[in-house]
């Protein structure tokens, strides 16, 4: 059996947040003593380094930051779906996050702030136009 790349390994502490993906629910992690919300999953708060942290579901909802357009990637499985756009986006709950978009016929139509919606692709969150 070859490695997969384009697979996150799972460890103890992001089993949570996987399961949950294979399940099509998107999670986040919230601080109880900031109040606020971080994306990629952390056993302390980014912000303010408390160790109260919870997981949440998240809307799913985002906002497109930032992408590109990748036309070449020889890691497999990359190299089948060449081109992809590769981005970055807002989450509702505020985290900033990366990812992939997908079901997008004409990456010209892209514009930053358009509203995305979570998609899963083997269990890994992606981003679609909607939301």
């Amino acid at each position: 059996m070859s490695a997969r790349f384009d697979l996150p390994e799972v460890d103890a502490f992001t089993r949570t947040y996987w399961d949950a993906a294979a399940q099509g629910q998107l999670l986040i992690r919230r601080c109880g003593a900031c109040g606020r919300a971080h994306h990629y999953p952390r056993e302390f708060c980014p912000h303010c380094w408390s160790e109260d942290v919870s997981w949440e579901r998240a809307s799913g909802r985002a906002t497109l930051y930032t992408w590109s357009v990748v036309h070449r990637n020889d890691l497999p499985p990359f190299a089948g779906r060449t081109p992809y756009v590769a981005a970055v986006v807002d989450l509702t709950e505020g985290p900033r996050m990366m990812t992939e978009i997908v079901e997008c016929a004409s990456p010209d139509r892209l514009r930053a702030g358009m509203g995305l919606e979570v998609a899963f692709r083997e269990g890994v969150p992606v981003f679609r136009a909607g939301g």
